[in-house]
């Protein structure tokens, strides 16, 4: 039986929300199936008070064995690296962090903010939040480049604003069935079974981004068209399976007419939220979008998407759904 230890820092415990929603395996399915005890978890743990501040400091201290910390949310160090602007059980968040993690056999970030930052990040960062491992792309956040858990891995992280309850409880049954050594990681300690593919990839509005025609306005956007170049849709950018495996088994955003916002990126929330940045694509000379799918250039964009749209079916051009 593996021990799972869950906290939460400057969260806003959308990650535990949807931790609780998942499906395959679901929640009673980890203890029950999978038999991960659950020592504590601040929506599902039944100590308080001093009961649950001894089992704090049994787990930091050793005595009772913790095989893995599941953090969600940024680790807060202001004010002046002391950590008091997050206080809990009598102590720095922080402090519980440090000692946590170097107990633990395997750390678990959950979601943006654990991972990279996330939207508590964002500058100018008055609270000096970070990532476990990450601040946004550089390597380092709070327990430092070098950190390496008792099994001898760095952070994994789970990226997502929140993250897919599925890619939570799937890596958590790995972990605790003793696959730790078989989950390969990206660059940025992402899982890649889960962050090689793009959220582009498995979109059903693929078609329109081929030819490359746009909506122009979201109320159309629910319906037809592509979300890339006039809304700021990173999907072609972004690293994530929210189209190969569906949120509620039905939907994404770019399904439901929303672009996808790069939440699984250590660059999350994109230009900092600056106004006139937000669902709108950001251009060069007014036509070139600023940032292209990876691995294209600008100028190979460009010449693809000129004769795409001179060779676009009249079929792309219309509405096809019918009610």
């Amino acid at each position: 039986m593996s021990s799972v230890l869950w906290f939460q820092g400057g969260a806003c415990s959308g990650n535990t929300m949807s931790f609780l929603n998942a499906e395959e395996p679901t929640v009673i399915d980890l203890i029950t199936d999978f038999g991960l005890d659950l020592v504590w978890h601040p929506s599902l743990g039944l100590e308080t008070g001093a009961t649950a501040r001894k089992l704090f400091w049994d787990c930091a201290r050793g005595v009772r064995p913790v095989d893995i910390f599941v953090f969600e949310g940024s680790v807060i160090q202001g004010p002046g690296g002391r950590g008091t602007y997050d206080v809990f059980a009598d102590r720095p968040m922080q402090d519980w962090v440090r000692d946590l993690a170097a107990q633990a056999q395997v750390v678990v970030a959950v979601g943006d903010c654990a991972s990279f930052g996330g939207l508590p990040a964002t500058a100018p960062n008055p609270t000096d939040s970070t990532g476990l491992q990450f601040h946004r792309r550089d390597p380092g956040g709070f327990l430092g480049a070098d950190f390496r858990s008792r099994a001898g891995l760095p952070v994994v992280n789970i990226a997502g604003c929140p993250a897919h309850p599925d890619w939570i409880t799937q890596i958590l049954v790995a972990l605790a069935t003793g696959r730790a050594a078989d989950i390969a990681l990206d660059d940025l300690h992402r899982p890649q079974t889960f962050f090689t593919s793009f959220t582009h990839t498995g979109c059903t509005r693929n078609g329109y981004f081929e030819y490359k025609q746009s909506t122009v306005a979201f109320g159309d956007g629910t319906r037809q068209g592509c979300l890339f170049y006039e809304f700021g849709c990173r999907g072609p950018m972004t690293h994530s399976p929210c189209n190969r495996i569906l949120w509620n088994r039905q939907s994404s955003k770019t399904r439901a007419g929303m672009p996808c916002i790069g939440c699984t990126e250590p660059e999350f929330p994109f230009f900092d939220l600056a106004p006139g940045t937000v669902f709108r694509t950001q251009k060069v000379a007014g036509v070139i979008p600023r940032e292209v799918p990876e691995g294209a250039g600008h100028l190979t964009y460009l010449g693809q998407a000129a004769a795409a749209r001179i060779g676009a079916p009249s079929w792309s051009k219309k509405d096809m759904f019918v009610v």
